[in-house]
C-alpha cells in the first residue's frame, strides 16, 4: 500500500513538473530573444506571426517616397520635365531599401509582404535604369537629331500595362487586409492604367491626370507606412488603417 501512495506522489509531482514547465514554455513564446513582448500586430498588411522588427514601414516609405518623386516630375512641378534626379532614389531607396523590406517579410512568413515590396522594388529599379545613359535604353529610342522616336511612348505603355496587370492581382491579394492597403493598391491601379493609355495616346491630358493620381498613392503609402511605424507604444499616435475583415475568435 505504501509503495502505491509514493507511486501516485510521484505521479503527481510529475506531472505539476510538467505543466510548469509547458507553463514556462508557453510564456517564453510571448516574449523575443531580447527578453520583449512578442508583438505580431502589423497594421496595414495581413497579420502575420513575427519575433523581428516590423519590416512594412519601410517598404511602404520607401514606394510612398518613390511614386511621390515620380509623380511630381510628372505633372512638370515648378517646370521640370527632366527626371534624372530620381534615379537615386528610385535605386537606393525605392529599390534597394524596399527589397531588403521584402526579405524581411519572407523571414517573418508573410507572402504577401514578400511578393510586393520585392517587385516594387524591381520597378523603381528598371525605371531608373531608362534613365542611366550606360543601360542604353534611351539610346536605343533616340534618331540621328537627338531627339526620342515615336517607339518610346509605346514601349513605355507596353511597360506600364505589365505593371498594372501586377497591380491588379496584388489588389486582388489585399481585400481581407486593411481599406487603406486596398485603396492604396486600387488608386495605383486607376494611375497606370491612365499612363498605359496616355503613353499610347499621345494625350497629354491622360497623362497629367495619371501623375495626379499618383499623389493619392503615395499620400495612402505614407499614410500605412506610419500607422506602422508610429504604433506599438513608439509614439502616442495610433493611426487607423481600417481592418476589411476581423478574424474570428
Amino acid at each position: 500500500m505504501s509503495d502505491q501512495f509514493d507511486r501516485a506522489d510521484r505521479l503527481e509531482k510529475h506531472a505539476a513538473s510538467n505543466s510548469e514547465n509547458n507553463g514556462q514554455a508557453h510564456l517564453e513564446r510571448l516574449r523575443t530573444k531580447g527578453g520583449h513582448d512578442d508583438d505580431r500586430t502589423q497594421p496595414s498588411l495581413p497579420v502575420v506571426h513575427r519575433s523581428f522588427a516590423n519590416p512594412a514601414p519601410l517598404g511602404l516609405l520607401s514606394f510612398a517616397t518613390g511614386i511621390f518623386l515620380i509623380s511630381m516630375y510628372g505633372v512638370q512641378a515648378r517646370g521640370i520635365a527632366t527626371p534624372n534626379v530620381l534615379v537615386g532614389v528610385l535605386m537606393f531607396f525605392g529599390g534597394v531599401c524596399q527589397f531588403i523590406s521584402g526579405i524581411m517579410e519572407f523571414v517573418a512568413g508573410n507572402t504577401f509582404g514578400a511578393t510586393v515590396f520585392p517587385s516594387y522594388a524591381a520597378f523603381n529599379l528598371s525605371y531608373a535604369m531608362i534613365y542611366i545613359p550606360g543601360t542604353g535604353i534611351l539610346s536605343s529610342y533616340t534618331d540621328e537629331s537627338g531627339q526620342l522616336n515615336a517607339q518610346f511612348p509605346q514601349a513605355l505603355a507596353m511597360y506600364v500595362w505589365a505593371w498594372f496587370i501586377l497591380t491588379a492581382i496584388f489588389t486582388v491579394a489585399a481585400m481581407r487586409s486593411s481599406w487603406v492597403l486596398f485603396l492604396d493598391l486600387f488608386f495605383l491601379d486607376i494611375e497606370l492604367l491612365l499612363l498605359a493609355c496616355g503613353y499610347m495616346t499621345g494625350m497629354e491630358s491622360l497623362l497629367k491626370a495619371g501623375n495626379s493620381i499618383g499623389f493619392i498613392v503615395a499620400f495612402l503609402s505614407y499614410w500605412a507606412g506610419c500607422a506602422g511605424l508610429w504604433a506599438g507604444g513608439l509614439t502616442p499616435l495610433d493611426i487607423p488603417t481600417f481592418a476589411m475583415y476581423k478574424a474570428k475568435e
